[in-house]
């Protein structure tokens, strides 16, 4: 991961971003995205936190570059793909619509370069705690952002020490039984999604574990998240798939590419509402919510 050039991808999927929560790891994201390329991302839910932008609103510079940065590989040629998950659910309501150069759809099926159709979706369909347990899913969610504030804060002792990235939350939600029951069962459940429909595969986010397996003959991939695991996954010119790891990546290079004075959090228009997207995606967008061709 020191190397400076870019590698270049057939497609990439990041998902699980949270943007406009402390808990982003954006420093991560955009040193990944500056290191590789791809003909096709697809952004696979949950890109900016509604939930938490309703809560009290949080986007420091560096939240707001990593938006831009997304605008302008879309303006330059590689195709995005948005598919909103529960946390960015504001945006369904425009599915078939383009935001500038980014396709919003509730779904889609990708082809690898090897004939493999997969499915691609946040998941979020297939979690029964926020489909049918609506307040329930917000108070794992506040239960779930102060283990992130944990885990901020141990890694800040970490970088002191000079010791790389480490998800203590992740861990934590790993070692317990339950969470680990539910993961394995939301995994099953999209797979065989994907067999009903006779795809070969799917492609997800919303749990926050990234993997790549067989279930049943049907292959499922999680792309990971930019809070926790740093992941991505990624497709090779020859169909190959493969998860990218991004939290190794050396602090000081992190730093380096910091702006040296304070960042300044960019101020929501007066009232703030959602659904609403951030001013910045709405300065940059030259024209918004446009149908797209084959809606």
């Amino acid at each position: 991961m020191t190397d400076p050039r870019p590698t270049h991808w057939r497609t990439l999927w990041i998902s699980d971003i949270h943007l406009g929560t402390a808990g982003c790891k954006a420093d991560f994201l955009l040193d990944f995205l500056e290191h590789n390329h791809a003909k096709t991302l697809y952004l696979v839910g949950d890109i900016i936190d509604g939930w938490q932008l309703r809560r009290g609103w949080h986007w420091p510079r560096s939240h707001n570059d990593v938006v831009q940065k997304i605008l302008r590989m879309a303006r330059q040629g590689t195709r995005v793909v948005f598919i909103p998950g529960n946390h960015d659910e504001f945006a369904r309501q425009f599915v078939g619509y383009a935001f500038g150069d980014i396709e919003v759809l509730d779904e889609d099926v990708h082809q690898t370069a090897d004939g493999k159709q997969l499915l691609v979706l946040h998941g979020d369909q297939f979690d029964l705690v926020v489909q049918h347990g609506k307040w329930l899913a917000y108070v794992g969610d506040r239960l779930y952002s102060f283990a992130l504030w944990l885990n901020n804060h141990y890694n800040a002792l970490r970088r002191r020490r000079g010791l790389p990235y480490w998800s203590l939350s992740q861990y934590l939600k790993h070692k317990v039984k339950d969470a680990v029951s539910f993961m394995t069962d939301f995994e099953e459940a999209l797979a065989a999604e994907a067999r009903q429909r006779g795809l070969d595969g799917v492609v997800c986010g919303h749990i926050h574990r990234p993997e790549i397996r067989e279930v049943e003959g049907v292959l499922y991939c999680n792309d990971g998240d930019w809070v926790e695991s740093l992941s991505a996954l990624a497709e090779q010119h020859d169909g190959s798939l493969h998860l990218l790891d991004w939290s190794h990546v050396p602090v000081e290079r992190l730093a380096r590419q910091r702006v040296d004075k304070p960042a300044r959090p960019v101020r929501p228009p007066r009232p703030v509402t959602l659904p609403a997207l951030p001013s910045a995606l709405q300065r940059e967008a030259k024209h918004p919510y446009k149908p797209l061709d084959n809606a």
